[in-house]
């Protein structure tokens, strides 16, 4: 594709640019397929960011982090979240971790009590191992895929905890719905939690990233789940720096924290302490380029809904209240896997539905963090493959 050009403070990378910065994304495709598929976005490091990460090289920040303090990083993450979310966390209730996905593996070995995690279905497909590896097994919840709505089967959610299951894995914003609970929908959800006396582990690493519309709540904001509920979450979807290897626990419970420090060091993996650096920049000075960011997102969802009106009018798409992968039940064009289709026929790398829901065919998860000119290619090559 030709050269594209920066928007503001988002500058779109090149073709060649992207497969150098995003060697997994871009760099492991054959040169003829367009990538949209996992969940990096095509755009230059937030200069904030890229300013931090270069004065911590030259000055040698590549040891062990400091394991026993959260320190600035706690700080970052407490005046983010209250600027964010109105959410009050105190720093010392900030634990570091490696990515979400250990952290919610060592919440949920250290906290929850032996029985079944539920796993709402469709999910992130690196959550389907976690109970596994934590001795537990996976309870799904699947999401009826022509309802408007994600919110929870509550009903479903009662029995599963009455039959046994002790922990519930709620990932908000959701990925690959896009979807953003209201303070009602979390409400209703502790409700069912509390009757049980059970366990919340919510993944919250897209927060940041709710797009014009809608209002992401943290579950730990809501009156009554600070003795049930650990939060886990990171900048590194936000601000493009998953390989900066930097998440945080955040606990509201001083005993909780505790019983999470006090365990040895093997189980919670190490982290980076240039993800630390980039977390503290980017929670610090970066957010006059998150609000570029979603405004450009919003952009693009709305450029998004355009072409499939014009060129899949059959595609129904999950109203994106979040995150930038676009989930589209193509069913009704008759392909049970049209992401093979379209790598196939289109020479498109999208994310097949069934890795996040194995027994649902049809559908997609589409990365729409590029620029409009790939979007519009995207779409298509996804049209002629399915046509």
């Amino acid at each position: 594709m030709g050269p594209v050009t920066s928007t503001g403070l988002i500058r779109d990378l090149t073709d060649d640019e992207a497969r150098r910065a995003l060697v997994h994304k871009w760099g492991s495709q054959d040169p003829d397929v367009l990538p949209a598929w996992v969940a990096e976005m095509d755009y230059a490091l937030a200069p904030p960011v890229a300013d931090a990460l270069q004065r911590a090289v030259a000055d040698g920040v590549v040891g062990y982090p400091p394991f026993d303090d959260s320190g600035p990083l706690g700080e970052a993450l407490a005046a983010f979240s209250d600027r964010h979310f109105g959410w009050s966390i105190d720093p010392e209730q900030v634990i570091a971790t490696v990515d979400v996905t250990a952290g919610i593996r060592v919440v949920l070995e250290t906290l929850s009590e032996p029985g079944p995690m539920v796993l709402p279905t469709p999910a992130y497909s690196p959550q389907f191992g976690i109970a596994g590896l934590a001795g537990r097994e996976t309870w799904e919840l699947p999401l009826a895929p022509d309802a408007e709505s994600a919110m929870l089967d509550l009903d479903r959610l009662d029995d599963l905890f009455a039959r046994g299951a002790r922990t519930l894995l709620l990932t908000q914003p959701q990925n690959p719905l896009g979807h953003v609970h209201t303070r009602a929908d979390l409400e209703a959800i502790r409700d069912v939690v509390v009757r049980h006396g059970a366990r919340v582990i919510s993944d919250e690493i897209h927060g940041p990233l709710v797009l014009p519309g809608a209002t992401q709540v943290p579950y730990l904001a809501l009156d009554g789940t600070t003795d049930h509920a650990v939060a886990v979450t990171a900048a590194s979807k936000a601000f493009n720096t998953p390989g900066l290897r930097c998440a945080q626990i955040v606990t509201a419970d001083p005993a909780v924290r505790d019983r999470l420090l006090a365990e040895p060091v093997c189980r919670n993996d190490s982290w980076s302490p240039l993800g630390e650096v980039a977390a503290i920049a980017a929670y610090t000075d970066g957010d006059a380029w998150l609000a570029a960011l979603v405004e450009r997102l919003g952009q693009q969802r709305d450029l998004l809904g355009s072409l499939l009106a014009e060129h899949l009018p059959l595609v129904r798409m999950r109203p994106l209240q979040a995150t930038y992968l676009a989930w589209l039940d193509l069913r009704d064009y008759g392909h049970d896997d049209p992401a093979a289709l379209a790598l196939d026929k289109g020479r498109l790398h999208v994310e097949a539905g069934h890795r996040y829901q194995p027994d649902l065919p049809g559908h997609v998860r589409v990365n729409i963090a590029t620029s409009p000119e790939r979007l519009t290619e995207i779409v298509r090559r996804l049209a002629l493959a399915c046509a």
